[in-house]
């Protein structure tokens, strides 16, 4: 009774590590493609679940195809021959339906296989349409530019791309020591500029200045030639007044009489 149980139990063993050969698992957010010793790659893809395979024969090939992100890194140069350094992050996943080909053309590492590539010719192809200082001011068209060409090229080797984005722009030391020397010939124009508005408006000042005082000039000697010398006579009377006055206020002053003289005793 013993023996025919542990000979059950073995049996059961058996089929059930067998069954298990072959099952395997899918999780989600990923595909399967079959490798077949005999027939090689199966053109079925399988997605998330349990399937079945054949033992020693078949082989499942698991693939992530979630979106993963990547950042490539590009020197390249502009229209204006400056040196420029650009970072593009992409985020990206491959097409399920194309997975047994992605397997049999690229690998399972054709991200690393294809996205530098493609990055690097897509963006040298483009920043060579614009100057350094577009390349600023147009930013927008050029990571428009970029996604639009680099999802194209992507998509005939079968990867979808969900995201782009240019995440760092800069210039070789050449365009940051031309951009600093147009800065200092600005200011430099604008203070020039500025001494001679200062000058400009000075000189103005000036001829008003001297159109003024000739003016005055003219409306004095109108005024003489209308009173004549009653002027004269009148400010003759306002400084005699003004010295009687300051004379009447000093005690060593003695008025005389106009027609009387005066005797002094004098020492004989």
């Amino acid at each position: 009774m013993n023996s025919k149980a542990v000979t059950v139990a073995g049996v059961a063993a058996v089929a059930i590590g067998a069954i298990n050969q072959c099952l395997y698992n899918v999780d989600p957010g990923e595909a399967a493609i079959i490798f077949d010793q005999f027939a090689g790659v199966k053109s079925s893809v399988y997605g998330e679940g349990t399937h079945m395979r054949i033992p020693l024969i078949q082989d499942p090939i698991i693939f992530d195809i979630r979106s993963r992100p990547r950042s490539v890194p590009v020197t390249t140069g502009s229209k204006d021959l400056q040196t420029v350094n650009l970072t593009l992050r992409i985020l990206f996943h491959p097409d399920p339906t194309l997975l047994p080909s992605i397997y049999t053309n690229i690998g399972m590492d054709y991200d690393e296989r294809i996205l530098p590539s493609i990055v690097d010719e897509v963006l040298k192809s483009v920043v060579a349409k614009y100057d350094a200082s577009e390349l600023i001011t147009q930013r927008d068209a050029v990571s428009n530019s970029v996604a639009d060409d680099l999802t194209r090229r992507a998509e005939t080797f079968g990867i979808f791309l969900d995201d782009i984005s240019i995440t760092h722009l800069s210039f070789g030391a050449e365009f940051a020591r031309a951009v600093e020397s147009k800065q200092v010939a600005q200011q430099e124009a604008e203070r020039s500029r500025y001494y001679v508005e200062k000058a400009e408006f000075e000189k103005a000042a000036t001829i008003m200045s001297a159109e003024g005082d000739a003016e005055a000039a003219k409306m004095l000697s109108k005024a003489f030639d209308k009173v004549g010398d009653s002027l004269i006579e009148l400010r003759k009377m306002e400084a005699a007044e003004e010295i009687a006055a300051n004379l009447a206020g000093s005690r060593n002053v003695v008025y005389l009489p106009k027609d009387k003289g005066m005797l002094l005793n004098l020492p004989a």
